[in-house]
């Protein structure tokens, strides 16, 4: 137990020191790791665990959707993105369907992928 406090403690401290990319990241990162919990789920029949861990990817993607600077034309290209992912995670929830998990998945890798390379050349200027 002593373990799992001082792992709870590092990790609270993690999220409240990063700064607003490290913390958009982390985000990418938890709905990639949730989407691949969900489609090993259904693959185990495991149909609770496959449902608790899509709609932890939907309010990822929720979260996204909220921070939304609509300013900036680029915001609606996101939210179309982000509409498309939560429109299939939906249908993916309702048939436990691996194959549209496996596309959410894609989808997400590349904008991490992405938002890793903006975080590199920010750093580097």
């Amino acid at each position: 137990m002593l373990t799992n406090s001082g792992y709870a403690a590092y990790a609270n401290n993690k999220v409240m020191t990063a700064s607003k990319a490290d913390l958009t990241l982390m985000l990418y990162e938890g709905a990639i790791k949730f989407c691949n919990i969900a489609i090993v789920a259904i693959k185990e029949h495991d149909i609770q665990k496959a449902h608790t861990n899509i709609i932890k990817v939907e309010r990822i993607i929720e979260e996204f959707q909220s921070t939304l600077n609509f300013k900036y034309p680029v915001a609606k290209d996101f939210d179309n993105v982000y509409q498309y992912l939560q429109e299939c995670l939906r249908k993916a929830n309702i048939k436990k369907d691996e194959k549209l998990l496996e596309e959410v998945l894609k989808h997400l890798r590349t904008m991490r992928d992405t938002w890793k390379e903006v975080m590199r050349k920010n750093a580097s200027v």
